[in-house]
């Protein structure tokens, strides 16, 4: 049987560490990308977990081309992609509409909705260009977003704006991908997100340490996108809202 490969755009300590260890210790070969591939978090996950970083920017065309040439190349047409990638900035969020910087809002949609739609058409380009499997499966597509894909809080109109236009390309794409075999899934995470430290603790730099399950935790997340990538397509699940037991909706 053909080894799988995922493809994670977006790396960092939290979702994106999590999934490439799960995907890793489930017997896929895995690649990570990001703008800085050396950060040590992803330096960590090539040294303990056989796991290879690549250095793309999402939001340019020819590095997305790239990447997935490069991915191809090396470890064979990724089955399984998750774009993790949301373009908040701290310059740009809880500014109210007036004091928002327009270049700063541009750059919160290149980095968010316009990398999602680069990535998820190189992903579509790459598993049809493969013949489905037994189970007519050619592969999963997973863009992880927030509750701003809802809502529209005060105080982040460019990232509501970012996070409903990811929501709608995943709606569309999902219409349009799944009934060739690629299984599409939107996953907004309505919470603070507590990645795992060296001491053990899960913590998030806003909302401080967790404390009885208060905070979503990324290893479980990255369960959610194994489990959608392994769903039956006579049940695919495309979109699955995550938040903590105790979370106000």
């Amino acid at each position: 049987m053909t080894t799988q490969v995922a493809l994670i755009v977006g790396g960092g300590p939290g979702i994106s560490a999590s999934c490439a260890r799960l995907f890793s210790r489930e017997g896929m070969h895995v690649a990570v990308a990001a703008r800085t591939p050396d950060k040590p978090a992803l330096k960590k996950l090539e040294s303990e977990h056989g796991v290879r970083c690549y250095a793309c920017d999402a939001r340019e065309p020819d590095s997305v081309v790239a990447l997935f040439r490069a991915v191809q190349d090396e470890l064979g047409r990724p089955t399984l992609v998750v774009h993790n990638i949301d373009g908040r900035t701290p310059t740009i969020f809880r500014k109210d509409l007036t004091q928002a910087d327009p270049g700063l809002a541009l750059d919160t949609l290149l980095n968010s909705t316009y990398s999602a739609f680069l990535v998820g058409q190189q992903a579509a380009k790459s598993m049809l260009a493969s013949p489905p499997g037994a189970d007519g499966h050619r592969g999963t597509i997973i863009f992880t977003n927030a509750s701003a894909a809802f809502k529209g809080f005060p105080r982040s109109g460019a990232f509501a704006m970012a996070s409903h236009g990811k929501s709608g390309l995943a709606q569309s794409m999902a219409r349009e991908l799944m009934p060739q075999g690629i299984h599409v899934a939107h996953v907004p995470i309505d919470a603070a997100i507590g990645w795992t430290q060296d001491d053990g603790t899960r913590w998030h730099r806003l909302a401080g340490t967790t404390v009885d399950d208060n905070m979503a935790d990324p290893d479980r997340i990255a369960e959610t996108y194994l489990h959608l990538h392994r769903q039956h397509r006579s049940t695919w699940a495309f979109e699955v809202v995550l938040r903590p037991w105790l979370e106000t909706w």
